[in-house]
């Protein structure tokens, strides 16, 4: 890996070989505590590198820092910030490949998604420059309103809310990182980035690519270090003006309850259901099927977790999931197989406790079911009923269970009693029903 991060310029003052610093006020620096996280490739257990396990003083000095340095940001015009996103994502397309490859290490995802996820966000800061451009405030007059006068009127404006603590997740720690920063930076507020623990390597170079692309110093920051000893005080601190986090609802669920009257953003887990219809395509369903539910293992907020077939097309879908299922790569991320390793150990033995309570309740295993290392192959249930886990709850892993339905009625009230509302998909020919449908799930998008 150290070939790949050599190729990236001043890569050598953000890290002592494979031990990586943190950010703060355009500086590299180790941590006073003298403690680091170490990260193993999840595909051969290898380390990988660390990153500096930074203290509650220096949380604390972060976010000074950031806050101090919130007036020069702001001073900008929104043209110069537009150009510093743009400058910024040109070097995410020059760096793309050494910053997949670290990617890939890191998390185990296939490379050429990896790679893929870093020109994504290159294009996200351009879609994000463009639209600050675009920003228009607002005028109401009086005479709108009963009992006002013609002559008042009242104007809107956007302005910067402040410091902007950005904590994303392991499985896109480039991309729904970059989500975070890109807005906050645009609209003139100064961040702090929290990386994962486990792909907190690859968000690092945010570091060097906001400061080569001209973001002043102290205006973007990282803190790295474990959530479970600075992350409540990050979310916490008051000089932190909002928090914008991507992970785990469980996570999630406890930073609502500790974050107070600051403004909380949100993207949690999902139980994303796919309906199919009589008379879907069932060839593409089924290909749209597999590829996503089984991308980057499953390790998705918006992987298809379950499958809602109709009476008429359950039997045939199946058997095509199970045929193209079956002929998925499995192995090496470098060698970009579809199925690779989960996260880690322990989230292996968490999917395996879904897998093993729907047989014991009487599912029919499909295929897979079978583990090595960190990697578990693709695991098709079928007969899965409602009195099993792996109908509600989200496994962030490579097992799709098929709930057989009477009508798509049924499947909507499935769909629609799942504590998660991310995203549902629905399959037919009809595009009009397909409205119909979409109107009644409870879900963010169809």
């Amino acid at each position: 890996m150290l070939e790949e991060i050599e190729k990236i310029p001043n890569s050598l003052a953000m890290r002592d070989d494979l031990d990586f610093k943190y950010f703060v006020s355009g500086t590299w620096k180790k941590s006073s505590s003298g403690k680091t996280v170490i990260i193993k490739n999840p595909y051969n257990d290898k380390i990988v590198g660390s990153v500096q396990a930074c203290s509650i003083e220096e949380a604390n000095q972060v976010i000074s820092v950031a806050k101090e340095n919130l007036e020069c940001w702001e001073e900008k015009t929104q043209t110069e910030r537009a150009e510093i996103l743009m400058n910024a994502a040109k070097l995410m397309r020059e760096w793309a490949n050494p910053l997949g490859y670290i990617m890939m290490k890191e998390i185990s995802k296939p490379l050429k998604s990896a790679v893929s996820e870093i020109i994504r966000t290159a294009e996200l800061f351009e879609a994000t420059a463009q639209a600050g451009l675009q920003q228009e405030g607002e005028a109401i007059y009086g005479e709108s309103f009963k009992g006002f006068s013609k002559n008042k009127m009242s104007i809107t404006y956007r302005v910067p809310l402040g410091v902007i603590l950005c904590i994303g997740p392991f499985n896109y720690p480039f991309n729904l990182t970059g989500s975070k920063i890109a807005p906050a930076l645009m609209a003139g507020n100064t961040v702090v980035v929290k990386p994962p623990s486990q792909g907190a390597i690859s968000p690092l170079f945010f570091g060097l690519i906001l400061e080569k692309a001209g973001v002043p110093p102290g205006v973007f920051n990282i803190i790295t270090g474990k959530g479970s000893e600075i992350g409540d005080y990050l979310v916490q601190h008051p000089l932190v003006n909002m928090v914008s986090f991507t992970g785990s609802s469980e996570t999630g669920k406890h930073l609502a309850n500790i974050v107070g009257m600051k403004p909380l953003l949100l993207e949690l887990g999902g139980k994303d259901a796919a309906i199919v219809l009589n008379d879907a395509d069932l060839e593409l369903t089924a290909d749209a099927i597999v590829s996503g539910a089984f991308s980057y293992s499953g390790q998705r907020c918006t992987a298809v977790k379950r499958v809602l077939p109709m009476p008429g097309i359950a039997d045939k879908l199946i058997d095509l999931v199970k045929k193209k299922t079956m002929n998925l790569s499995i192995g090496d991320p470098e060698k970009n197989a579809t199925i690779g390793p989960l996260i880690s150990s322990q989230q292996c033995d968490f999917v395996q406790e879904l897998i093993d309570d729907a047989l014991e309740k009487g599912g029919t295993l499909l295929c897979g079911n079978k583990r090595e290392g960190n990697i578990m192959w693709p695991t098709l249930v079928d007969n899965v009923t409602i009195d099993m886990r792996i109908a509600w709850e989200e496994p962030f892993g490579p097992i799709l269970p098929f709930l057989r339905v009477k009508s798509a009625e049924e499947a909507i009230e499935i769909s629609n009693k799942s504590e998660y509302g991310l995203q549902g998909m629905i399959f037919t020919e009809n595009i009009d029903l397909a409205f119909n449908i979409a109107q009644e799930l409870e879900v963010g998008t169809v």
